[in-house]
C-alpha cells in the first residue's frame, strides 16, 4: 500500500479541496471516498470529511491498492465516433446494455470498453468505469464516456449543471398537434409497479422540451431536448401527456409498430471538452430499422 504524506503550509479549507488541489493526480472524488474509508489522517488521528486543515497540519494517506475488476472484457464491435486521452463518444446500437447488473453479467457495453480501451475512469466503480450517464438497452446513440476521473467529473459536472446538449428523436403514437413543448413533471419509483417509473407528486424534477419533426396517420416523430436526466424520462413523459413511444415494451400500447424496442435514438450530443474547454457537439444518424419504418408511414399517409 501506497502512502502519501503531506504538511499543510498557508493552505486553507476543506481537506477533500486542499488535496485535490496539492495532488493534482488524483480526482476530488477520489479523495473524499478516501476520506469515507478513513484511509486519510491528521497528526496521526482519523479525521472528519469536513474537516478544515490548520497550518502545520500533517496529513497521511494510505492509498489502496486498485480493486482487480471483476467484469470480463469481450471482443464486442463498439462504433466509436470520438477518442481522444481524456474522452470517447460512443454510437450504442439498440439492444446493448450499458453496464453489468443482475441478468446482463456480459454482451454489455462496459465488457467492449475494457477490451478496447486501455484506460477509464474509475469515479463509478468497478461495474461501470467510464461510464459518465447511461441511456436504455433498447435505446439507441451517442453517449460519453471518462478515460480519467479528472474529465469525469468535469462532464458530470456538466450534466448536472444542465450545459450539455442530449437531444434525442423519437416516433410516438398520437398526432401531437402543437409544434412545441415542454413537459415539466416530477418522476419517481411508480408505486404500481418498482420497474417502472412514473409521474408522482414528491419525485424528482424532470423537464423535457419536444418539438415535433413530422407527422403520420397515427404518429409523429419529434426531437426531444432533456433539461434532465431522470430514468426513462422521455418514456415516461411521453406517455404521460399521451403520446407514448412506439415500440415501447414497458410504456407503450400492446398494439405498436414492430421494432427491437422503443422508437427512441440519442442523435445529438454536446459538451465542452474537459481539457481544452472547447465545445464538441456530435451527430448519430437512425438506426436502419428506425429510417425503414419512416419511409412505410410515409407511404401510408
Amino acid at each position: 500500500m501506497e502512502q502519501i504524506n503531506v504538511k499543510v503550509k498557508q493552505e486553507k479549507g476543506r481537506i477533500d479541496k486542499v488535496l485535490s488541489d496539492l495532488l493534482k493526480e488524483h480526482s476530488r472524488s477520489q479523495i473524499q471516498q478516501w476520506l469515507k474509508d478513513q484511509n486519510i489522517t491528521v497528526n496521526g488521528e482519523v479525521t472528519r470529511p469536513n474537516y478544515k486543515v490548520k497550518e502545520n497540519d500533517e496529513i497521511s494517506i494510505n492509498v489502496p491498492e486498485p480493486v482487480e475488476l471483476d467484469v470480463v472484457a469481450e471482443d464486442i464491435p463498439i462504433e466509436i465516433v470520438y477518442e481522444d486521452d481524456d474522452v470517447l463518444v460512443i454510437n450504442k446500437p439498440q439492444g446493448m446494455v450499458v453496464h453489468p447488473s443482475a441478468g446482463h453479467q456480459n454482451g454489455t457495453l462496459v465488457n467492449a470498453l475494457l477490451y478496447h480501451i486501455k484506460d477509464l475512469s474509475s469515479i463509478n466503480g468497478i461495474i461501470r468505469p467510464g461510464i459518465v450517464h447511461r441511456i436504455d438497452k433498447d435505446t439507441s446513440g451517442l453517449l460519453m464516456v471518462a478515460k480519467n476521473d479528472k474529465a469525469h467529473e468535469a462532464l458530470a459536472a456538466q450534466l448536472k449543471d444542465k450545459t450539455s446538449i442530449r437531444k434525442y428523436i423519437a416516433l410516438v403514437h398520437g398526432e401531437i398537434t402543437h409544434d412545441k413543448g415542454e413537459i415539466d413533471a416530477p418522476i419517481g419509483r411508480s408505486k404500481n409497479d418498482r420497474k417502472m417509473q412514473a409521474v408522482i407528486e414528491g419525485g424528482k424534477p424532470a423537464v423535457t422540451h419536444f418539438e415535433v419533426l413530422e407527422r403520420y396517420e397515427g404518429y409523429t416523430l419529434v426531437q426531444l431536448q432533456l433539461e434532465t436526466g431522470r430514468t426513462h424520462q422521455i418514456r415516461v413523459h411521453m406517455k404521460y401527456i399521451g403520446f407514448p413511444v412506439a415500440g415501447d415494451p414497458l410504456y407503450g400500447p400492446r398494439k405498436t409498430l414492430k421494432g427491437n424496442g422503443q422508437f427512441l435514438h440519442a442523435e445529438v450530443l454536446g459538451f465542452k471538452h474537459p481539457t481544452t474547454g472547447q465545445m464538441m457537439v456530435f451527430e448519430a444518424p437512425l438506426p436502419e430499422l428506425f429510417e425503414k419504418t419512416l419511409d412505410q408511414l410515409r407511404n401510408n399517409d
